[in-house]
């Protein structure tokens, strides 16, 4: 059996699950896009192409490898966007916990069943039906857990609100002894610069109590000085609108010292080296293209 065990943003990672490029499917209808980032890039004529998104990955499994951290791929399914796994499942200590996502994306679940296999199927938790959330949303920050919502009355009609308040209130009843800590995101369906498809797109904890985080993306001003008080303003890398929109919160940590970034990241990237921190650079820009980048396309199954 796989051991689980998630605990926080950054302890050494020993096993992840990472997306696939492969069998991507062509570039989809404007109508079908389902966040901003993709859809700009659709009308634009300048969405990723398959051969150049998994060149990408590529040069990130280089580094799992580096590391020597066991990777799981899911199964291919045909013709479809396999590239975040984060959305479709996360882990919270030693449980598998199966995202309610997208009814379109359903499938993408499915193909994770040569994992799953692999899970003590009483580790593996759905949560009911009205609990609609993704990976993306859920931060673990040891005795925190931090999740990204959207509770207006206009959610549904948000196809970038993806995580709920009865998400939130479930996940605090399967963990009672953390503190779930809910943040009301700001979304728009159109404009990639006004949206924050999940929390990990403006807000990711990194280690040595470092942060980064983009203001705008919370509704209340309030949270975000929150964050800033738990960590500490000289932890904080704040991300600027542009940043965020090109994904600079979503990196990815191996280790409380290491952490991978998109060679593009400049000024982020300078900061985490006099943060001290071993940066291990990758091109990500094009699958940025999509809403999503580093930590949209793992699923730590086991840090320690």
């Amino acid at each position: 059996m796989l051991k689980l065990h998630v605990n926080n943003e950054y302890a050494r990672l020993k096993a992840v699950l990472f997306g696939t490029a492969q069998n991507n499917g062509s570039t989809p209808s404007a109508e079908s896009c389902y966040d901003p980032n993709s859809l700009s890039h659709v009308l634009a004529g300048t969405y990723p192409t398959e051969v150049d998104m998994q060149n990408e990955m590529s040069a990130v499994l280089a580094v799992f490898q580096k590391y020597d951290v066991e990777v799981f791929r899911p199964n291919t399914i045909e013709n479809c966007n396999q590239i975040f796994a984060r959305d479709i499942a996360f882990v919270i200590d030693t449980k598998f916990i199966k995202s309610n996502i997208l009814p379109d994306r359903a499938e993408e679940y499915k193909a994770l069943e040569t994992l799953l296999e692999k899970i003590n199927p009483e580790d593996i938790i759905e949560l009911p039906e009205d609990c609609h959330v993704e990976g993306g949303d859920v931060i673990i920050s040891n005795d925190y857990i931090f999740i990204g919502v959207y509770s207006g009355l206009d959610y549904p009609d948000h196809i970038t609100a993806r995580t709920n308040l009865q998400a939130a209130e479930a996940i605090q009843k399967l963990f009672p002894l953390k503190t779930v800590k809910t943040f009301e995101l700001r979304k728009s369906n159109s404009n990639p610069l006004e949206n924050a498809l999940h929390l990990d797109c403006c807000f990711q904890p990194l280690g040595h109590g470092k942060a980064l985080i983009h203001d705008q993306g919370f509704l209340n001003k309030t949270d975000y000085e929150w964050l800033l008080n738990f960590f500490g303003k000289d932890n904080v890398f704040v991300a600027t609108q542009e940043e965020m929109s090109q994904m600079n919160c979503n990196v990815f940590s191996i280790s409380e010292d290491v952490v991978i970034s998109e060679q593009n990241f400049t000024r982020l990237n300078t900061w985490l080296v006099a943060q001290g921190f071993t940066v291990e650079e990758v091109p990500y820009a094009e699958i940025s293209k999509q809403g999503g980048l580093l930590r949209c396309s793992t699923l730590p199954l086991n840090r320690n």
